[in-house]
């Protein structure tokens, strides 16, 4: 069946993605099972969106009791599960307003556009720039695009003025950059597509100073970081710190697209009606998917297991990182967010397609990193059972 599928596939599909000729069909927790039957240990978690892993039976009955009232009503009139969500995301987030979405990238283009209408109002229409990092990833529409530090993913777009790249975790550079004409400041508390890259200690807290002592705003890229990953609800929270506006999305509503850009109440009046929106953003369905996520993350104690899971992942990658010095460079990471970074002189490519064949599913970061984000409800047996793999092709590789 699944070449069948594939070569369907080739025909009709944009082939803008580079996939194996696998077909996945269906999941069970942190397995997932292909149209041949063959299991995998799903490592990679749709980058890093099934929170929940695959049919939760809480995710599951949200969608279809909300599925069989009402899917959609558009922003024209409110929704229950969209004002609940908005209440508890406030309240997880210590946030005062939510707006909603389909993505990671809506929501930063979201956070973008408030920044700067925020100075406009404020009498400051010069006021645009935003200064941003170096190997950072912040999406693919062309304003998020902007900011994103990678010059593979800009080339062939043209022009994207307006924001100036420093190196991540350097708070001189961030300084030399600063002028009147900056509005905010951006950053992952944790480079993902980058190698999964944590913010040296001190660095964040370093430019909320920065930040306030220019006036600028300083918004937290936590699409990847938030919703309990890294063993805290937000990634930022590690440091204390508390930025004046966050996006979320990948792991929010455990798989269904939604977006969320969270900020302070001094930027409630900042996007003021018709200056934006989203026919799909906040609907009742993607909103009652988020409600059971997060119901779940408290219930089943899942940012608690990503601490201590992630405690254990740390410690193993360690063990990996000493056992086969000739294929790994380092481990990084916190949480359930973590990379194994092979030397430069190991295809990467051909170690996760090894993994693939023996049953574990991870990407790649940065390059070189093996990145690791499995499903929050992972269990330690599972957690070694994939390490296990790694180990082995590891050895074999050798």
């Amino acid at each position: 069946m699944s070449s069948d599928l594939v070569s369907t596939a080739g025909r009709y599909l944009y082939p803008n993605y580079r996939q194996p000729d696998v077909v996945l069909s269906h999941g069970r927790g942190v397995e997932l099972f292909d149209t041949d039957g063959r299991r995998y240990l799903d490592f990679y978690a749709g980058i890093a969106v099934s929170t929940l892993g695959h049919a939760h039976p809480a995710l599951v009955s949200a969608l279809a009791e909300q599925a069989a009232r009402v899917i959609h009503l558009s922003n024209y009139f409110y929704n229950e599960p969209n004002i609940r969500l908005a209440e508890k995301l406030c309240a997880l987030t210590r946030m005062d307003r939510a707006f909603f979405c389909n993505s990671g990238t809506e929501a930063m283009e979201a956070m973008l556009k408030l920044s700067r209408r925020h100075f406009f109002d404020a009498g400051q229409p010069d006021r645009y720039r935003v200064v941003a990092f170096d190997n950072s990833f912040h999406g693919r529409t062309l304003g998020a695009l902007a900011v994103t530090g990678q010059k593979k993913y800009r080339e062939g777009f043209g022009p994207l003025p307006g924001v100036t790249h420093v190196p991540f975790g350097d708070l001189a550079a961030v300084e030399a950059a600063m002028g009147d004409d900056v509005a905010a400041i951006l950053v992952e508390p944790i480079q993902g597509e980058g190698g999964v890259v944590p913010a040296p200690a001190g660095f964040l807290r370093g430019l909320r100073a920065i930040a306030d002592g220019c006036g600028a705003l300083l918004l937290c890229d936590e699409i990847q970081t938030g919703v309990g990953r890294t063993g805290r609800f937000l990634g930022a929270e590690h440091d204390d710190v508390r930025p004046d506006a966050l996006v979320l999305a990948k792991g929010l509503a455990g798989g269904v697209p939604i977006g969320a850009m969270l900020c302070q109440g001094s930027l409630a009046g900042a996007l003021p009606p018709g200056s934006h929106g989203s026919t799909f953003g906040g609907s009742p369905l993607a909103s009652a998917a988020a409600l059971a996520v997060l119901g779940a993350l408290e219930t089943d104690g899942l940012v608690e297991n990503a601490r201590v899971l992630g405690e254990h992942l740390t410690l193993r990658l360690g063990e990996l990182v000493t056992e086969h010095p000739k294929s790994v460079k380092l481990s990084r990471g916190r949480g359930l967010l973590q990379a194994l970074v092979l030397d430069d002189a190991v295809d990467a490519r051909s170690v996760m397609i090894a993994l693939r064949e023996r049953g574990l599913l991870v990407t790649l970061a940065g390059g070189q990193g093996l990145r690791i984000s499995p499903p929050l409800v992972i269990t330690k047996s599972e957690l070694d059972e994939g390490l296990g793999l790694i180990d082995s092709v590891l050895a074999a590789s050798t």
